[in-house]
């Protein structure tokens, strides 16, 4: 890898972010954090400001912004349902806009960008397991479209980017992915569970808890990002990153209960709307271009996870 590089990651104080700061960090490279704070938080960051190579600017990427970086990860961007449906009209104008700027000084700098970009392009996927080549199901006016398309525009500008002014595009593809640093009241599968069982409230799922989900541990997702950051400038992805392993929501909370040694019944609720079925990653492309594959198995990450949320709970 040679020196380190100055590496901008816009939302670094996010739950992905703040664990790709501290990696990036002890990898050697000179972080920027990029965040305005609408998801981020502070408190996921608080161990990073005594390092020397840290530094953290309080930024809305909506807004033009001028740095000198080699390297940009674009993680901004609320990503749980609950959080993106409670601020729709900024989680476009930070998936569409806010890329265009990042995009903007990736061009000037000469540097390469990796963007965050997600399984939700898939939508509700009618062609399983989902690999890059799926065009997706996407409702364009659902509550859930925000996300859908802001992330799926965002693909095309990279792509604009590159084609137009040879800008150096990465774009992965993320599925699922929990650990330490989730927010507990994210609204998603995992941290609902996990301080559902904890607090000895009953588990909700919603529908018949059937549908299917891929979970990979966060340390995992962090590593396939680095790996396709350091790309030849040939790979410009998309490329899923995500566990293959799929299963089904109530086998996730059976999961959790026994590993919380809960005692909390499982009680259903209605489905979400335009909620997809199923859900599981083809990484064939990540194998070939990255030699990467999640290496935490999901009782293993779910372990460290409780005992984050247990910290929280019980602090």
């Amino acid at each position: 890898m040679g020196h380190g590089q100055r590496v901008g990651v816009a939302g670094g104080a996010g739950f992905l972010g703040a664990h790709l700061c501290a990696k990036l960090l002890a990898q050697g490279h000179e972080v920027i954090c990029i965040d305005n704070f609408v998801t981020g938080q502070e408190k996921n960051i608080a161990a990073l400001h005594a390092h020397p190579r840290f530094s953290l600017i309080k930024h809305d990427i909506c807004t033009p912004l001028h740095l000198d970086v080699e390297q940009i990860y674009n993680l901004a961007c609320p990503a749980s349902p609950k959080a993106y449906q409670l601020h729709p009209i900024e989680t476009l104008k930070t998936s569409v806009i806010g890329a265009m700027h990042l995009l903007e000084l990736a061009k000037q700098n000469k540097g390469k960008i990796l963007q965050a970009s997600t399984s939700e392009v898939y939508g509700d996927p009618s062609f399983h397991p989902q690999t890059e080549s799926y065009w997706g199901n996407v409702n364009p006016i659902g509550i859930r479209a925000c996300y859908d398309e802001g992330k799926r525009c965002a693909e095309t500008l990279f792509f604009d980017y590159h084609r137009h002014f040879g800008v150096e595009i990465k774009i992965a593809r993320i599925f699922n992915t929990y650990g330490p640093l989730m927010s507990l009241d994210d609204g998603r599968a995992v941290s609902n569970f996990i301080a559902q069982a904890l607090r000895g409230d009953p588990l909700i799922i919603h529908g018949h808890g059937k549908q299917t989900r891929s979970f990979c541990y966060v340390d995992d997702l962090v590593e396939g990002l680095i790996r396709l950051m350091g790309t030849a400038s040939t790979v410009t992805g998309p490329i899923n990153l995500g566990n293959p392993e799929e299963v089904t929501i109530f086998s996730l909370a059976k999961t959790i209960r026994s590993l919380t040694n809960s005692t909390s019944p499982i009680h259903y609720a209605l489905p979400q709307s335009d909620d997809p079925r199923q859900r599981r990653p083809d990484i064939a492309l990540a194998q070939k271009h990255l030699g990467w594959q999640p290496r935490v198995f999901l009782k293993e990450g779910l372990k460290r996870t409780i005992d984050y949320f247990s910290g929280i709970l019980y602090a």
